[in-house]
C-alpha cells in the first residue's frame, strides 16, 4: 500500500485529501506545519508527498531544501499544494525537483488522486 504524507496547515484541505486518498486504499498521515511535517517524512518515509508552501514553523521550500540533502528524502517524489501563481513559486523549489505543482483552488480532490496515481507509476 502506497504512503502518502500530506504536510498543509489548512486542515480543513488536510483532511479532504486523506479522506480521498485513505478511500482509494491508501496510508496517509498528515503534519499541520513544516516543522512536523519534516519529523513525519524522515520517520515515516512516505512514497509521496503532498506539501503546502506557506506553512508556519518551517516553510515548505525549506522543508523540500532540508529533505533532499539527506539520504533518506533524496528521492522521495513531492507534489507542492499552493494557491501561489507559478511565477510566484522560489526557484529552489524548482531546482529541488518536484513531480508536480498543484494549484489548490483549481482542482478536484479526484484530479489530485489522479495526479497522485500517475506520478506513483499507477
Amino acid at each position: 500500500m502506497p504512503k502518502i504524507a500530506i504536510v498543509e496547515d489548512d486542515q480543513a484541505i488536510s483532511q479532504m485529501y486523506r479522506f480521498k486518498f485513505e478511500a482509494e486504499g491508501y496510508d496517509v498521515q498528515t503534519a499541520e506545519n513544516g516543522k512536523l511535517g519534516l519529523e513525519l517524512i524522515q520517520s515515516m518515509k512516505p512514497d509521496i508527498i503532498l506539501l503546502d508552501l506557506m506553512m508556519p514553523e518551517m516553510t515548505g521550500d525549506e522543508v523540500l531544501a532540508k529533505m533532499r540533502v539527506s539520504d533518506w528524502g533524496k528521492n522521495i517524489k513531492v507534489i507542492i499544494l499552493t494557491n501561489m501563481g507559478e511565477q510566484e513559486i522560489p526557484e529552489s523549489v524548482k531546482k529541488h525537483g518536484v513531480s508536480g505543482v498543484i494549484l489548490k483552488a483549481n482542482m478536484t480532490p479526484r484530479q489530485v488522486a489522479d495526479l497522485v496515481k500517475k506520478s506513483l507509476g499507477g
